[in-house]
């Protein structure tokens, strides 16, 4: 493509010109948003589920205690049926 011919058709159809708007004076009434009830729950679940801790101390030290004892078992079973589950569903 030549350069030369693409602005003259930019000329042409003026596609560089930058047009200036007037603000006509208008004074309406501002934008505003409304929460609903609803948006101000999940805000408020997001939130305590931000302060929440990721791991659960209190669960992970009964587990290494039982593994330190050698009494900590585990279903294979029911750990390939949650997978499959996550998996698949």
């Amino acid at each position: 493509m030549r350069i030369d011919a693409f602005n003259r058709v930019s000329q042409l159809y003026q596609a560089n010109s930058t047009k200036k708007t007037l603000n006509a004076g208008k004074k309406g009434n501002p934008d505003r948003v409304e929460i609903s009830q609803m948006g101000q729950d999940v805000q408020a679940a997001r939130a305590a589920v931000a302060k929440a801790p990721d791991i659960r101390e209190d669960r992970v030290a009964a587990i290494r205690e039982r593994m330190d004892a050698g009494t900590y078992t585990l279903d294979m079973d029911a750990l390939a049926d949650k997978l499959l589950t996550g998996y698949i569903f």
